[in-house]
């Protein structure tokens, strides 16, 4: 029988924040291209991104197609690792007229809280073909949380 591991981001990942932006953009409606519309949370770009565990390290793989090298950052700050940039559209949008449009352009930052005890000169980040893969040694063997013993004081 295997051995049974742990989900080092049960808890980290917020996923109802995620469920009420995708349903506040559906309620807004599609986009109106109006020159004014300004972009918000709601609206923002977010790439997609993988989190898996190889062997003990962490690995985070973030699609940012269409974005050049020299236009990603990654940064490691109090557990929280930050991948910001931007995707630059080729065209001039004044000299064109979509048909339609579902890519998104401009900047876009994706912030991951890190399990406790991760040492930030321990992360790598190789970017290839559209895929910025982020390695955490280490990461998916995280310390296990300490469990609090509740007394019954009702007597």
């Amino acid at each position: 029988m295997g051995r049974v591991r742990r989900n080092p981001f049960r808890g980290l990942v917020d996923h109802i924040s995620e469920m009420n932006r995708l349903q506040e953009r559906w309620m807004a409606g599609p986009e109106t291209g109006r020159e004014d519309q300004r972009r918000t949370h709601i609206t923002a770009w977010v790439p997609t991104t993988d989190i898996f565990a190889k062997d003990e390290d962490l690995v985070i793989r973030i699609e940012v197609a269409g974005v050049d090298r020299e236009d990603v950052d990654v940064t490691v700050s109090n557990g929280m690792l930050t991948v910001s940039g931007e995707r630059r559209s080729e065209l001039d949008d004044e000299e064109v007229s979509y048909y339609v449009r579902e890519r998104f352009y401009g900047v876009f930052r994706r912030s991951i809280t890190l399990p406790e005890g991760i040492d930030g000169s321990k992360i790598d980040a190789g970017f290839n073909n559209g895929m910025l893969e982020i390695t955490v040694q280490g990461g998916a063997v995280a310390a296990q949380p300490r469990y609090v013993q509740i007394t019954d004081e009702s007597d």
